[in-house]
């Protein structure tokens, strides 16, 4: 069925007239920039008062499943859920939770590929909040600055603690990257699996996605491909 964009936000319409539904967008994954969508006034209010939103919003969703939130196990849920929200999964939102990089000089002069592999995460799809789960490989060559191993794993992270699309979470780290190393040789692959695939809609527990970025020398074939040989390996 030949589809048409009809706007800016990416509403689609087919032939036939018939206006596509939210959740039929969502099922598309369609994204509208690299930027995670936010309001301009996402932070006019401080994280406590977030929270005692939050809690007050889940725990009516949870009467509303008809849930009974006077027993023990369940009275401290919406506070829970609400503090997960904000101080864990979410907490890549906030802009002063970006790790802070400090940049080293490339004092042993090393100018071949750096691999950090298997960088394990947890993100949330943004259609349907539930789990994303993966490993990042990440690769870059100096230009004449290095930053610490474990910094790498930190701004997966704090990309990923965001709801999230696995296309726009792949740019997100790489550019931050380049950004940081002032180089444009970064490489990103990520293979993950989708709980809105597997626990919903088709329910396939056998497949996972993969979205990869090659900046710079990655274009290269030779180098892409060594990339690739080294993180199967």
């Amino acid at each position: 069925m030949k589809q048409k964009e009809i706007s800016l936000n990416s509403l689609l319409i087919d032939n036939d007239n018939f206006l596509l539904t939210d959740e039929e967008i969502g099922d598309n994954h369609v994204a509208t920039s690299i930027e995670t969508p936010m309001r301009e006034d996402a932070f006019d209010i401080s994280d406590s008062e977030k929270m005692a939103i939050i809690e007050s919003h889940f725990r009516e969703i949870m009467l509303t499943l008809g849930l009974d939130l006077t027993d023990d196990s369940l009275r401290g849920t919406p506070k829970r859920v609400a503090k997960m929200y904000i101080e864990e999964i979410f907490s890549g939102l906030n802009p002063a939770n970006e790790p802070k990089i400090a940049l080293f000089d490339n004092k042993y002069q090393y100018n071949e590929m750096l691999i950090e592999k298997n960088i394990s995460f947890y993100s949330n799809c943004e259609h349907h909040f539930v789990p994303i789960m993966g490993k990042t490989h990440i690769a870059y060559i100096s230009s004449g600055q290095v930053i610490g191993l474990s910094k790498l794993n930190r701004v997966v992270q704090f990309y990923a603690k965001r709801p999230q699309v696995q296309e726009r979470l792949t740019m997100q780290i790489a550019k931050h990257l380049q950004r940081v190393l002032k180089t444009d040789h970064v490489a990103v692959f990520i293979d993950a699996k989708h709980l809105c695939v597997s626990s919903r809609g088709v329910k396939d527990e056998a497949t996972s996605t993969i979205t990869s970025y090659y900046g710079g020398k990655f274009q290269e074939e030779n180098t892409r491909r060594e990339f690739l040989q080294s993180i199967q390996a």
